[in-house]
């Protein structure tokens, strides 16, 4: 069953993000008229993206979460799988580009904890870090629009679920600024003057008549 949306919607496109619906037309494509749904992506510099009606589910378009899966999302970040597969870093990042693009939350999910404990064990590629970023951007926005709160709120509990992973060794050490004893200064020593002024000299020499 495909969901329906209304202008003013909410919806999440796959791999792009949350999106509002803007606008629902009649155009032509292929050769006959379409009734399209009409998006803005937010946080995209896309202008607009035009989806069938009747092509919603074969596209990735999907409603916003329910609370109720919010809860099994919150649930997914929290499980602890065992020791991850040996494989090669492109196949580890095929595999998790597969699961983004399916467009479902529980998939990127999924990619967002596992990367997340992955980066802890190993180095993880250039793919992989901005594949970390990805699935983080798309999980915060989601869940803080369906909880309505604010994204830096969401990526605190982000913060606090995988606190139990991150090495003691990998904890932040605050650095303390080294006090600097300051150099001690050398003044040319000068000749004392007395309270009268300086006592003449005693002239050498034969004394005349």
């Amino acid at each position: 069953m495909q969901p329906t949306f209304k202008i003013g919607d909410k919806a999440v496109y796959r791999n792009h993000g949350v999106a509002v619906i803007t606008g629902i037309e009649t155009i032509e494509m292929y050769g006959s008229l379409q009734n399209v749904y009409v998006l803005e992506v937010m946080d995209s510099k896309r202008d607009r993206v035009m989806i069938p009606v009747d092509k919603v589910n074969s596209v990735g378009l999907r409603s916003l979460i329910s609370q109720e899966e919010v809860d099994e999302v919150y649930e997914i970040l929290r499980e602890r799988p065992g020791k991850f597969d040996q494989q090669t870093w492109n196949r580890r990042q095929r595999k998790y580009t597969e699961k983004i693009n399916t467009g479902s939350v529980y998939d990127v999910a999924e990619v967002l904890r596992d990367l997340y404990l992955l980066k802890f064990d190993k180095t993880l590629s250039f793919g992989e870090k901005r594949m970390l970023d990805r699935a983080q951007q798309l999980l915060v926005k989601e869940l803080a629009i369906a909880r309505d709160m604010e994204e830096k709120d969401v990526e605190d509990d982000l913060a606090t679920i995988f606190a139990d992973a991150v090495p003691p060794t990998a904890e932040a050490v605050e650095e303390v600024e080294p006090v600097v004893e300051p150099e001690p200064v050398v003044v040319p020593a000068k000749a004392a003057k007395s309270r009268g002024g300086a006592r003449p000299r005693a002239k050498t020499g034969t004394l005349r008549d």
